[in-house]
This record gives C-alpha cells, sequence and structure tokens, in this order.
C-alpha cells in the first residue's frame, strides 16, 4: 500500500532520534527510507517482547524506546507482567490521539454510533486496552459508564438501570456477570445490551463461547477485537463474518510467519502475527512478534474485497491461540482455544481449569470442571469422552464443589502448569 509505505518512511526517518531502534537498525540502512515493503521486512530484523524487557531492565524505568525527551509524554501504561516482569509503554499526545482512532474503528465497525450508552466492567488498572476503549467511545459522542470498583452484583443493576446498550469486557466476565444475573434473580432479558464488545483473551472469536455468550445475553451480538499494549489497539470484527478479524492496516504492517523460522507462510496456514505500528512514533515497534497465532484468509493474497466491504486483511477465526501456550501432549499439539470450544460446546460447565504436569518430562492434560446447577449426570464422563474423540488424548475430567473455582475479571488464567 502506497499509504503504509510514506507512513513507513516517516517513521523510519523520526528513529535517528530513538536510542533503541537507533542502535538496532544501524547498519541497516533502513533509517534513510526504504523503496518498498518487501524491502523493509526483508531488511528489519524483528524486535521480541525479551529485547524490550531487558532494556527496560537495563534502563529503568522507561527503557531507551522513546523518540522524543520525556517531556512529551503524557501517558503511562503497562503490561500485566504474565510472563514476567511488566512492561511500561509511554506516549505522547500525537500517539495517544493516534490509538484512539483505531478504538473508534473497533466501535463505529460494531456499529455503535453517538446514540449508544457504553458500560465498561473494567477495574481500570494500568492497562492501555480499558482507557483508550473509554475515550474513544466518549470522543464518538456515546454517554459512556466506568464500571471499576463496583461488584458484579453492582455493576449489573447499573447495566439494567443506566439502559447501557453495549457492554465492554472479557468474554470470561460477561459469563461470569450472566452467573451473577441468574444467581440473583436478574433477568438478563430486560437488559437493553445489544453488543457485547469482547477482548482480553481469545474467546470472542471461538464459535461455542460466542453462542454461549449471545445464549446468556439474549439478543445481544458479540463483537471481537484484539490489541496489545506494546502497539495499541489492533483489529476489529467483521461486520459480516462473524469470528473473523480485520487488521486495521492503515495504522499497522502486519505479516503472518512461522514461529520456529520466521519465513512468511502461505495464506490460509496458520502462524504468528508479527506487528509494525506505523502512527505510535513517540514509543513504536517495527516487526514485532505479537506471540499471537493467526491465520491469514486467502483474500488477502488476492485483489478482493471482503463481504463487508474492507480491504484489510482478514484473519480467520479471530486470534487462534498463542504460539507459547501450545502444550504437546503425547505427540499431541494442543491449545487452550481447543480445549475451550470443546468444553463450551457441550455445555453444562460454569467454569473450568486445566493442570499441566510432566512425568519423566512428558507433558499430561488433566481438566477440572464445575458444573452449572442444571448441568446433566455424566458431564465429566461426556467431556472426556469427547477429548478424546476430538483430541484423539485420554484427559481425565474431575467435577468440582459449585462456586470453587475463581472467576476473573481481567484475562482468565485458566491454566496451571507443575
Amino acid at each position: 500500500m502506497t499509504n503504509q509505505l510514506a507512513q513507513l518512511n516517516g517513521l523510519l526517518a523520526a528513529l535517528r532520534a530513538n536510542p533503541f531502534y537507533a542502535g538496532k537498525l544501524a547498519g541497516t540502512g533502513l533509517l534513510d527510507g526504504v523503496a518498498s515493503l518487501a524491502e523493509f521486512t526483508a531488511r528489519c530484523p524483528f524486535t521480541t517482547k525479551a529485547e524490550l524487557v531487558a532494556d527496560q531492565l537495563a534502563h529503568p524505568p522507561y527503557g531507551t524506546n522513546l523518540t522524543y525527551p520525556l517531556e512529551r509524554y503524557t501517558r503511562c501504561h503497562q503490561t500485566s507482567g504474565s510472563t514476567g516482569n511488566p512492561l511500561r509503554w509511554l506516549d505522547t499526545p500525537e500517539s495517544w490521539t493516534w490509538m484512539l482512532d483505531n478504538w473508534e474503528t473497533v466501535h463505529r465497525q460494531a456499529g455503535t454510533t453517538a446514540a449508544d450508552r457504553v458500560f465498561f466492567a473494567f477495574s481500570f488498572g494500568p492497562f492501555l486496552g480499558f482507557w483508550t476503549a473509554f475515550e474513544s467511545a466518549q470522543r464518538l459522542g456515546c454517554l459512556v459508564f466506568a464500571g471499576g470498583g463496583m461488584t458484579s452484583t453492582a455493576r449489573l443493576r447499573a447495566i439494567l438501570e443506566l439502559r447501557a446498550t453495549t457492554l465492554c469486557c472479557t468474554p470470561t466476565y460477561a459469563i461470569h456477570l450472566a452467573e451473577v444475573a441468574a444467581k440473583e434473580g436478574i433477568d438478563l432479558r430486560t437488559s437493553q445490551v445489544r453488543t457485547l464488545s469482547v477482548a482480553g483473551e481469545p474467546g470472542g472469536s471461538i464459535p461455542a463461547v460466542r453462542a454461549r455468550l449471545q445464549e446468556l445475553w439474549p439478543g445481544a451480538r458479540v463483537y471481537d477485537h484484539h490489541g496489545m499494549t506494546e502497539v495499541g489497539p489492533v483489529s476489529y470484527e467483521c461486520p459480516a463474518r462473524p469470528g473473523v478479524l480485520h487488521v486495521i492496516e492503515r495504522a499497522f504492517i502486519a505479516e503472518v510467519v512461522d514461529p520456529g523460522t520466521g519465513q512468511p507462510v502461505a495464506a490460509g496456514e496458520r502462524g504468528e502475527l508479527i506487528l509494525t505500528n506505523l502512527g505510535r512514533l513517540g514509543s513504536p515497534l517495527l516487526r514485532y512478534r505479537t506471540g499471537d497465532l493467526v491465520q491469514l484468509s486467502t483474500l488477502h493474497s488476492q485483489p478482493l474485497t471482503c463481504s463487508c466491504g474492507s480491504r484489510d486483511a482478514v484473519l480467520e477465526g479471530g486470534i487462534l491461540g498463542r504460539v507459547d501456550d501450545m502444550v504437546v501432549v503425547r505427540g499431541v499439539n494442543v491449545y487452550p482455544s481447543a480445549v475451550e470450544e470443546i468444553i463450551r460446546r457441550i455445555g453444562g460447565v460454569a467454569e473450568y481449569q486445566v493442570r499441566v504436569s510432566r512425568t519423566n518430562a512428558l507433558a499430561e492434560l488433566t481438566v477440572t470442571v464445575e458444573p452449572q446447577p442444571d448441568a446433566p449426570a455424566g458431564l465429566g464422563e461426556r467431556l472426556a469422552a469427547v477429548f478424546e474423540s476430538q483430541l484423539a488424548l485420554r484427559v481425565p475430567v474431575t467435577l468440582a464443589p459449585p462456586a470453587s473455582l475463581p472467576r476473573f475479571e481481567s484475562k482468565a488464567r485458566r491454566w496451571t502448569r507443575d
């Protein structure tokens, strides 16, 4: 894309003042610009999270990936640190505006307009996504409600009393809210919520999870999207094809590569999503290894327009999982999203946990499920049979007492490893 190339060359010129990338790209000639996107991807090395963590540890508290003097920055957010040290990320007013523009696209593609009332069921901690989602909806003209510091019951009552039409939260928490509603005798059929805007975990694009959410919130449609603190809001759900994500290509250069070799994979094959953010000049990332597993549609390799009218890159099935989440069990590649799809499709499960243990260096899975009050008898045996049929593995399934497994407001952490 011509516009992508112009933005990229503007970014590369700005990076002469960025200590992290000026050093990383020294000797490549990239800071003088490129003639094509193919030249850029051929000459530019990947950026990894490990590099960024090491840079911030060596140059606390913010690292050296800063294009401007510290006085230019007005926002600080950070990652969860679930894989080690959290990353702190700074933004200038210009970079922040760029991210709000991207989030407005997410809202608009979900059909959100200034007439909507949007409830944000988040704690509003230091994670970037909460704040960009909230401020972009406000800028769009929506009436917005911040649900931080409230119990689940209080949030539910606020959603009904304030007549919210859009609910923003994780897929797991939307399920939990419906569970609390049933316990408290709150009828969600009286809710005016028509849009469930979910992110933070792959569930929004898993068919069985989507179906469960739309069953629990009658009259509402699920819209998935995704982003990262390091890169900002990345994708929006296709309005015409549920469970399919479009990358916002006016803002990102997207690639899909083999996680092992780093070489491009063909459209239709699964690989790791690589992103270059074009408008976040204050704290940019070039060819960032996101760790997200995706499948680029074959539409992307042809001059075709999606049925929704978009020419943005198509990720079939959304985010399929994480590169580092895959577990090899007796020679079978098992992804958390595949396990969740089976559990949600079977139904009758309020919550679950998966334990990965190792015996003589071999990984084994065990699953604990907390049945819903109306779950049919033999749920554990049925699940074990489906695991064996679908995954070609024998997976022990045990039942937990009611309300014994943890619930999650932010990203669910259902997998544990010994």
